[in-house]
Formats: C-alpha cells, sequence, structure tokens
C-alpha cells in the first residue's frame, strides 16, 4: 500500500508540472510507451535500476535513449524519476501519472494487449465502441503482446474483456 502511495504522490507532482507545461496528452502517451518498454527489456530496467552506477550516468542513459525523439518534459520526468532512484517504481508511477490525466480529462483508459500493433483505424473503433458501452470517453493504449496469438485482451480498471483467439479456444472446450 505505501508503495501505492509513493507512486500516486509522485504521479500527482508530475502531473500538475505536465499540465502547466501543456502538453499532458503527448506526456501521457509517451510515458505510457516507455513503462511498456521498461516492462518487456530486463536489460534496460537493470541498467537504470543499478544504484552503483552514479545517477548522473543512469540520467544521461535516459537521455541518449529517448534525445529529441520525446518531449522535454517526458524526458526530464523520466531523468529525475531515475536520479532519484525510483527507476524500479517507474511503471507504478507512470501508470498512477496515466490514470490521474485520464480522471482530470473524464475519460477511461483502456490497456490493450494485441499480438501485432493496430491501426489507427482499429484503435479508434476500439474507442468508439468501448466508449458507447460503457458511457464515457475511452482512450485506447495498445501493448505489443505476441503471447496473445490472436484477437484483443482489454483492460479497463479491474475489469478484463477477453476477446483472443486463446479464450475463445478455451471456451469452445469447456463446451465440448
Amino acid at each position: 500500500m505505501a508503495d501505492e502511495r509513493v507512486a500516486v504522490a509522485y504521479a500527482d507532482a508530475l502531473y500538475t508540472v505536465t499540465r502547466v507545461e501543456g502538453n499532458v496528452e503527448r506526456v501521457e502517451d509517451e510515458l505510457f510507451r516507455i513503462a511498456r518498454a521498461l516492462e518487456s527489456s530486463d536489460e534496460l530496467r537493470s541498467a537504470l535500476a543499478q544504484q552503483q552506477t552514479p545517477a548522473a550516468r543512469r540520467q544521461q542513459i535516459v537521455e541518449d535513449l529517448l534525445g529529441s525523439a520525446a518531449d522535454p518534459t517526458t524526458v526530464a520526468i523520466i531523468s529525475l524519476l531515475v536520479g532519484v532512484g525510483r527507476s524500479a517504481e517507474l511503471p507504478a508511477i507512470i501508470d498512477a501519472f496515466v490514470e490521474r490525466a485520464a480522471r482530470e480529462s473524464g475519460r477511461l483508459v483502456a490497456t490493450v494487449r494485441a499480438a501485432v500493433a493496430l491501426t489507427d483505424e482499429q484503435q479508434n473503433r476500439l474507442a468508439a465502441a468501448l466508449s458507447a458501452q460503457l458511457g464515457h470517453d475511452v482512450t485506447v493504449k495498445v501493448i505489443v503482446d505476441p503471447s496473445v496469438l490472436g484477437g484483443v485482451v482489454t483492460q479497463i480498471g479491474d475489469t478484463v474483456i477477453d476477446g483472443s483467439i486463446r479464450h475463445r479456444l478455451n471456451q469452445l472446450r469447456e463446451a465440448i
């Protein structure tokens, strides 16, 4: 519980700064992508979490990786969190940031796991369908996950909608 409170406290502070900068939407999207990259790369996670490596070196890794491709606010946020030794908590802090940004704009965030990247049109159709079903604006965040095999697995808060082929095959197997 304490870790969650720390993540939310950081996320709230970072959201306030980002809102003042006026680039919440872009930073939110970039942070989400960075969190997913950290979750999928043991090497990157390890490099940023090494407390034996000086903070300045870990921050340089962030700046080298993100460079001019990311918004300066995004780079500053990640660099700050790495510098203060919060690398291991980055995904949790970022997820709390995304939730806060969504809450402030009156929308829900749907995390969608798919075997392949979804096109913009597919994301828009999915967002529209979820918005109609839930009665709220929904932003779709896609995570490419080859273990899904086919279809998508969507999570909105605690609700999971499993439209994967694996899930459908399991249902068929149970029915037979």
